[in-house]
């Protein structure tokens, strides 16, 4: 086990015993009711419980390489009220168990308390929010009819599967009930069939750098439609039970089922429509609330208002929030949105599947009816996405392996199964077993189905036969203009500037991934794509921001220009360079210059008359003298540094200098130059006294120390007197050293 695991195990272990304690002396005394401080209390102690099951569970799965989402799953279903959940435990309010429930405070069937699931709800609103939010409408609409074909075919053939299973197997873990296709649990066990899990498999894509690929993007356009029309279905299928109870067989009134289909459809893409018409007049009006937290937590308000009121239109709050989410995917302030919900994201979304794991009867799944019924219902489920998605694939002209890829690019499941899974159980439509088969369901096609996609693609054929319309990769981008620069540490400079100038300008910039350098900025519906490597920065953006483009990199750099003036100014003023004669002490005894030199490192007379001259003299004798590892580099890092800003002192001194990697610690060369060289110092004199030095770029050697040690001694008339009569190396070095004898270094 890793550190942090390990560490982790011991925090909640340590809280396992010491929080009942707690909780037990806090208890004792109060009254044995549970009014509202008891339950409240309960309810702090065990969210504190399922947020360290569901991280250690995150972290365990996901160092086996499984999804973490998975490992919450899984803890949730080993601290629930049907495992150790249900432990009686000598401890007041814990006597029946951590998580268990007293039938009295129950909310229907549900075996979780009323505040753990109306946190769960909440946190089912803000995931659906975010994926409406993550939602790229654009993509949507490029790759519209492959991929509403693939989506169509999945959920019809699907949703058929689902119920048609239902039908059938139903009986086996429900005796004494009759199911049709309009029974409860037979729509649910559709629905559920229906989802697919667009994280994971744009997370598989993106590993096997398949994103951009047909087979790649009509997935993820498929698997967008593929939710839309489950959650469509979803409130189909809510609106049903509403209107017509749970499960009669007689008497279908069709009319009332169209008249339902018409409604949920009607209010969704009325909604959706709307939000997404108004979405630029929402954005600007949540702009003016305040800073970008404020912004986003605004609009996590309206999401939970909107999901509120499609629950009063009997429909679930998840759609609500979706349409929400999709309304804003397309303003500027939604990838902002995104950065700011994230801990939110990270804190609630973990208990919400855990608290679905809870939820899970283990006893009642291994059972072997709802064993078989749920590996039944798992085989059906990836064939159905292999068939329902493959065939509409090959009729958008992709071969049988970009139909394949496509197909199993559908079939994991995920969260937006658990979310109408968990729908089912609260509301009592689900019993324990169903609920149970769909978990496995779940568990089984997330489990399965990274494994199968990454062999589908591990191919390296193409998979379509010519080239669709809707299944086309390319796109009408404009080329991507690419600026170079010397080293990464000017990119890092010029990428804080640029971003301050895109928000200075009402853009909107974030991160998408740190690691390969890719940030994008918005503005209403402008994107500009910035990808920035250690010595290029390269945008990408329409042709009508080409423009936009060229002007802020003039100004970025004529911002640096400006400021580099105003610091020169601090170099060009002569008493910037006077050292005091208590300084001169001070720097001496901290690095004396001679400690650093050896009499074969002494040039008495250079020869140069260039400053390029002497650099390359200096740097050759240290060559000769063993003291680099490679002469060429340690030439061309002194060289590009000089180029940059000249090491003219003024005075008669010179101290040209660089890290570079072509020594292993801290070297120098002193030289003297009789008739003087110009290095363009600030008073206009030739260097006579030149200090060539030489850093290692890693190494923590008292490079800046030594430069204003050798500023000060050279900078001391008297030495650079002595300096300037010697005629040996020898001669240079006793000058040096014995100008200083008497300081200890």
């Amino acid at each position: 086990m890793s550190r942090s695991f390990r560490l982790g195990l011991t925090v909640l272990t340590v809280l396992g015993f010491a929080v009942p304690v707690l909780a037990s002396t806090a208890g004792e005394g109060g009254d044995a009711s549970p009014d509202l401080t008891t339950r409240m209390t309960a309810l702090v102690i065990q969210l504190g419980v399922v947020l360290f099951a569901a991280r250690l569970g995150n972290m365990l799965f996901e160092k086996f390489r499984v999804p973490g989402v998975l490992g919450e799953l899984c803890a949730g279903v080993l601290i629930g009220p049907y495992l150790l959940g249900g432990l009686p435990l000598p401890i007041h309010g814990f006597e029946d168990g951590m998580f268990a429930v007293a039938e009295s405070v129950r909310c229907g069937s549900c075996p979780v308390s009323p505040e753990l699931y109306g946190i769960c709800s909440v946190a089912a609103i803000i995931l659906l929010f975010l994926v409406g939010v993550e939602t790229d409408l654009k993509m949507f609409v490029r790759y519209s009819v492959a991929g509403s074909l693939v989506g169509i075919g999945g959920v019809a053939v699907s949703f058929a599967a689902g119920d048609l299973i239902g039908i059938w197997l139903l009986p086996t873990i429900m005796p004494g009930q009759t199911f049709s296709v309009m029974h409860a649990a037979c729509i649910f066990l559709g629905v559920m069939s229906t989802a697919t899990s667009v994280s994971i498999t744009a997370r598989i894509l993106s590993e096997r750098k398949k994103l951009d690929s047909p087979e790649g993007v009509t997935t993820l356009a498929a698997a967008v439609i593929d939710d839309v029309l489950g959650i469509v279905m979803l409130a189909i299928g809510m609106g049903l039970v509403a209107a017509g109870g749970k499960g009669g067989t007689a008497g279908v009134n069709w009319a009332a089922i169209g008249i339902i289909a018409l409604k949920a459809v009607g209010i969704w893409l009325g909604a959706t429509v709307f939000g997404i018409l108004v979405s630029r007049k929402v954005s600007s009006g949540l702009k003016r609330l305040g800073g970008n937290t404020e912004i986003a937590v605004a609009a996590l308000g309206m999401a939970l208002v909107v999901g509120g009121l499609f629950e009063e239109a009997h429909l679930a709050m998840i759609i609500g929030a979706y349409v929400m989410g999709l309304a804003l995917s397309r303003a500027d302030i939604s990838h902002m949105i995104r950065e700011k919900l994230h801990s939110v994201y990270a804190f609630m979304v973990p208990v919400f599947f855990a608290v679905m794991g809870m939820m899970v009867n283990i006893k009642m799944m291994a059972s072997r009816s709802v064993l078989v019924f749920g590996l039944i219902y798992t085989f059906a489920a990836v064939l159905a996405k292999l068939f329902g998605c493959g065939l509409p694939a090959l009729l958008c002209r992709f071969n049988l392996r970009g139909a394949l890829r496509v197909g199993m690019g559908m079939v994991p499941r995920g969260e937006v199964a658990l979310i109408v899974a968990g729908i089912g159980r609260a509301s009592g439509l689900l019993t324990d077993e169903v609920f149970g088969v769909a978990v496995l369901m779940t568990l089984l096609t997330t489990v399965i189905a990274p494994p199968l996609l990454v062999l589908a693609y591990r191919s390296p054929l193409a998979g379509m036969a010519a080239r669709g319309r809707g299944a086309e990769a390319g796109g009408e981008d404009a080329a991507p203009i690419v600026y170079t620069f010397a080293n990464a540490e000017i990119v890092s400079l010029l990428l804080d500037k640029l971003f301050a100038c895109l928000q200075q300008d009402g853009f909107f910039t974030h991160t998408m991934n740190r690691d390969e350098g890719l940030h994008q900025a918005r503005k209403d519906d402008l994107v500009i794509s910035i990808k920035s490597s250690p010595r290029a920065i390269t945008f990408e953006c329409p042709a009508h921001a080409v423009s936009i483009i060229r002007v802020l990199m003039i100004e970025v750099v004529a911002e640096y220009e400006q400021t580099l003036r105003e610091l020169r100014k601090l170099l060009d003023d002569d008493h910037q360079l006077c050292v005091t004669p208590d300084e001169l002490a001070r720097l001496q005894r901290r690095e004396r210059i001679a400690s650093y030199l050896s009499v074969t490192s002494l040039v008495p007379q250079l020869k140069g008359r260039t400053k390029q001259e002497v650099i390359g003299e200096l740097v050759g004798v240290l060559a000769k003298n063993g003291r680099l590892r490679e002469h060429e580099a340690a030439l061309a890092d002194v060289l590009k540094r000089e180029a940059a800003m000249s090491t003219g002192l003024g005075h008669g001194i010179a101290c040209p200098h660089a890290r570079t990697e072509a020594v292993d610690r801290l070297v120098c060369a002193l030289g003297v130059s009789r008739e003087g060289v110009d290095f363009g110092a600030v008073d206009g004199k030739p260097a006579r006294l030149v200090l060539l030095t030489l850093c290692p770029t890693a190494a923590s050697e008292p490079y800046m120390a030594f430069q204003a040690a050798a500023l000060a001694t050279l900078n001391d008339r008297e030495m650079a007197a002595a300096l300037l009569g010697c005629n040996t190396p020898g001669e240079l070095f006793h000058a040096l050293c014995a100008r200083g004898s008497a300081v200890k270094r």
